[in-house]
């Protein structure tokens, strides 16, 4: 296999990289957690994802990807920029159609995650790391690694971002992004079954210390 280098993607790559997503998130803590025992769960998963990748392709977010030999998208990575625009009218639209379709008990627990993150959140100006996945069967292959490296390049290139930040709900991913040079930054009990923690990544070699003073 050839070695793969990450590419921009645009609107018209949304479904693709909602497939990736779904395939990489199946049985990922927040997934299973907000989706909730209702049935069918990889139906309600391709909508939760589809709200997440069209909430930043709607407002032009970076949007990066991966592809095998054969051009199929295998790894994906959706961002914010450091300044979010508001979302359009479109957008707004087809977030109510899929909270009505997914009900409101999962939009309840959505948002208690959503607010718990926020709670530890990075106030300076960066870039977010939305999602950020590989096929279930192209990992092992470190092609997380040529993702990040993009995602970091990106956030380097713009004068305006500190870096980049992201939460992970698996504690095994923890040491994993510390060794991409990300550090903890927060730590929020969102259930009995459900925690997560916010890290950073400064960009330029910023001092990691500061980040304990960006939260919001």
């Amino acid at each position: 296999m050839r070695t793969m280098t990450a590419t921009t993607l645009s609107f018209e790559h949304v479904g693709e990289i909602v497939a990736v997503l779904s395939d990489a998130f199946h049985d990922y803590p927040v997934m299973r957690h907000v989706l909730g025992p209702a049935h069918p769960y990889d139906v309600r998963l391709h909508r939760l994802v589809q709200l997440f990748v069209s909430g930043r392709a709607y407002r032009n977010d970076p949007l990066l990807g991966l592809r095998d030999d054969a051009g199929t998208l295998v790894g994906a990575a959706v961002m914010t920029r450091p300044r979010e625009e508001g979302p359009p009218p479109v957008f707004i639209a087809l977030r109510e159609s899929i909270w009505a379709e997914l009900g409101a008990e999962t939009r309840a627990r959505y948002h208690a995650y959503a607010a718990a993150t926020q709670r530890v959140a990075i106030a300076a100006p960066h870039h977010h790391l939305n999602m950020i996945g590989v096929r279930r069967s192209h990992q092992g292959l470190g092609l997380a690694r040529v993702l990040l490296d993009a995602v970091h390049d990106l956030a380097s290139a713009d004068d305006q971002s500190a870096g980049v930040s992201l939460t992970t709900e698996g504690p095994e991913n923890v040491a994993l992004y510390e060794h991409f040079g990300y550090r903890v930054e927060g730590h929020a009990r969102v259930a009995p079954d459900l925690e997560t923690w916010t890290m950073f990544r400064a960009a330029r070699g910023e001092s990691q210390g500061a980040a304990s003073d960006r939260h919001r």
